[in-house]
C-alpha cells in the first residue's frame, strides 16, 4: 500500500510539472542568438534534399561518437573547429538521457561513456549521493543549469562554423548496465521512478515516467528555439530496446505541440531501420527519415516516394579502413540520400581534432575525412535540387559485379557513381549536345580523364581511366559547365 501511494504521489508531482512546463513554453523567452534565416527545412522545391540559410544543403560528416554535450571532458570547440576546416556540416549528439558505460561495444575512449564524475544531463544533482558513476543522485523535478548552457553554447558554435546539430533525445537501453546509468533509473534518482525493465521505458505504461521524458522535450525544446542549425532525432534505434511506434508518435507529438507558439518549427527525424526498411505508415509530423548502415541504399529507392529526406546517419563497425565507408557513402548521397554520417572514433577526449589512434570496431581519421570532403565537394558542384536518381540512363559496360549509380537533371548534369572494378567502357543515354565529361578519382580528388565530347544523341560509350575499387563520373552540358563548376 505505501509503494502504490508513493507512486500516485509522483505521478500527481509530475503532472502538476508537466502542466507548468507547458505554460512556460509559451512565455517570452530571451533571444538566445540573432535569428536571420529559418531552421533548416525541407527544400520546397525538392523535398529531399535541405534548405538552410538561403542554400540547397546536403548534410555529410565523420563526427565524434555523440558525447560532445554530455561529457563534461569534451572539448567541443576544437571538435567544432576541425568538423568546419574539414568542410563537414553535420554533428550529431545525444541529450543526456542515456550514456554507456566504459568499454560498451569494445569502444576505448569512447565519448559517450564519460569518465567518472564527468556526466552532465538535463537534470540537476540531489543533496543525496550514489549515482553509479560518482557523484549525486538525481531530482528529475530540477533542471540543471550548467547543462543547457553548455547544451545552448554547444549549438550557438556549432551554428556559426556552418553546422547542423541532429540532438537525439533519446536511446534504447541495448544491455542493463546502460539502463543502470540513466538518471531515469531508480536507484540514480531520489523521484521514486524508473522502477521498470529497460524494455518498458520507452513505452506508454508508466506515466509517471513518460511525464519526465515529456518535460524534458518541452524544456530542450523551449531552450533551443530560436537555434536555426537545428533538427531532433526522437530516438536512436528505436528497433531495439523494447521501444514502441505509439511512444516515439507521442514524443514527436510532444515537439510539435511544445513549439506550436514558435514563429518557426524544426524539423523531426525517426531513425527507422538498420539497413533498410520501407516506410508503409509514415508519421506526418517526421520529415527526415534515417536509417543506420544503409548499404547498399535500396533504402533510399523504396522510400523516395515519399518526398522527404532520407539519412544515413550512422555507420561504422565495418573496420579501420576507410573503404567501406567511402564506398556507403557514395553509394547513398549518389542514390539520392540526403544525410550521411560516418561514426568516428578518431575523436575522443584530448584528441578533439580527430587525430586519436582509434581502438574500436569502425573507423575514421585523416584519410577518411579527405575522402569524405571529396564526396560532399563532388555533390556540391552539382545543382542537385534540379536532379533525381536515374539509373536507368546507364546502358551497360560495367565490370562484373561493379554497381553504378546516377543522379540526374536530363540533358543538363549527370553525376554517376561505380562501385567495383578497375576499368569501364560506361555507356550512357544522353540526348544530342556538348558535353563536358570528367572521371574524378575518390580516393584523392584529382581529375584522372577530362573531355568535351559532341553527341548526337542516344547512347554514348565513355572509356574510364584505371581505377582501383571505385570512380566517380560528372558530365555536364556544355550551358552550364562555367556556372556549376569552378
Amino acid at each position: 500500500m505505501r509503494h502504490y501511494e508513493n507512486k500516485m504521489h509522483t505521478v500527481f508531482t509530475f503532472t502538476v510539472l508537466y502542466i507548468m512546463a507547458g505554460a512556460a513554453v509559451y512565455a517570452a523567452q530571451p533571444v538566445r542568438q540573432e535569428k536571420k534565416y529559418k531552421p533548416i527545412q525541407l527544400h520546397p522545391e525538392n523535398p529531399h534534399y535541405f534548405l538552410w540559410r538561403g542554400q540547397p544543403t546536403v548534410l555529410i560528416t565523420s563526427g565524434e561518437h555523440y558525447g560532445a554535450v554530455l561529457n563534461q571532458a569534451f572539448d567541443y570547440i576544437t571538435y567544432l573547429k576541425t568538423l568546419e576546416s574539414l568542410g563537414f556540416n553535420l554533428t550529431r549528439t545525444f541529450s543526456g538521457a542515456y550514456c554507456e558505460p566504459v568499454g560498451a561495444f569494445k569502444i576505448q575512449n569512447n565519448t559517450l561513456a564519460p569518465a567518472r564524475n564527468q556526466f552532465i544531463c538535463p537534470w540537476a544533482r540531489s543533496t543525496e549521493g550514489g549515482y553509479a558513476n560518482g557523484g549525486k543522485k538525481f531530482d528529475l523535478t530540477r533542471w540543471d543549469p550548467a547543462y543547457f548552457k553548455r547544451l545552448r553554447d554547444f549549438v550557438g558554435q556549432a551554428g556559426r562554423r556552418g553546422i547542423i546539430v541532429e540532438l537525439v533525445l533519446f536511446c534504447p537501453f541495448y544491455e542493463d548496465d546502460m539502463w543502470t546509468l540513466s538518471p531515469m533509473y531508480t536507484a540514480n534518482n531520489i523521484n521514486n521512478v524508473g522502477t521498470m525493465e529497460r524494455t518498458e521505458v520507452y513505452t506508454l505504461k508508466h506515466p509517471e515516467l513518460l511525464i519526465l521524458q515529456d518535460l524534458m522535450v518541452r524544456k530542450i525544446v523551449k531552450e533551443l528555439k530560436d537555434f536555426d542549425n537545428l533538427y531532433y532525432e526522437i530516438c536512436n534505434e528505436p528497433y531495439f530496446g523494447g521501444v514502441t511506434l505509439e511512444w516515439q508518435a507521442h514524443i514527436a507529438q510532444t515537439i510539435v505541440e511544445a513549439e506550436t507558439g514558435f514563429e518557426s518549427k524544426h524539423l523531426i527525424a525517426q531513425n527507422i531501420a538498420n539497413k533498410h526498411k520501407k516506410v508503409t505508415d509514415p508519421n506526418p509530423f517526421v520529415s527526415i527519415f534515417n536509417f543506420h548502415y544503409a548499404k547498399p541504399p535500396n533504402t533510399v529507392t523504396d522510400n523516395y516516394h515519399l518526398n522527404r529526406v532520407i539519412g544515413d546517419d550512422e555507420t561504422g563497425f565495418a573496420g579501420s579502413e576507410p573503404k567501406p565507408y567511402r564506398l556507403e557513402g557514395w553509394d547513398f548521397i549518389i542514390a539520392g540520400g540526403a544525410v550521411y554520417d560516418n561514426l568516428d572514433y578518431s575523436f575522443t577526449v584530448g584528441h578533439e581534432n580527430g587525430t586519436a589512434t582509434i581502438n574500436a570496431p569502425g573507423g575514421g581519421g585523416a584519410v577518411l575525412h579527405n575522402q569524405l570532403r571529396i564526396l560532399s565537394d563532388f555533390i556540391n558542384d552539382f545543382d542537385f535540387v534540379r536532379m533525381k536518381p536515374d539509373n536507368s540512363v546507364i546502358k551497360g559496360g560495367l565490370p562484373d559485379k561493379a554497381t553504378a549509380r546516377a543522379l540526374v537533371q536530363v540533358g543538363r548534369a549527370y553525376a554517376i557513381y561505380i562501385n567495383g572494378g578497375s576499368r569501364t567502357q560506361l555507356q550512357v543515354d544522353l540526348p544530342g549536345g556538348k558535353y563536358s565529361v570528367e572521371w574524378l578519382n575518390t580516393k584523392t580528388g584529382d581529375i584522372d580523364k577530362k573531355e568535351i565530347i559532341e553527341h548526337a544523341g542516344g547512347t554514348q560509350t565513355l572509356a574510364s581511366p584505371h581505377y582501383e575499387d571505385d570512380i566517380a563520373l560528372r558530365i555536364l552540358h556544355a550551358d552550364v559547365t562555367s556556372s556549376v563548376v569552378p
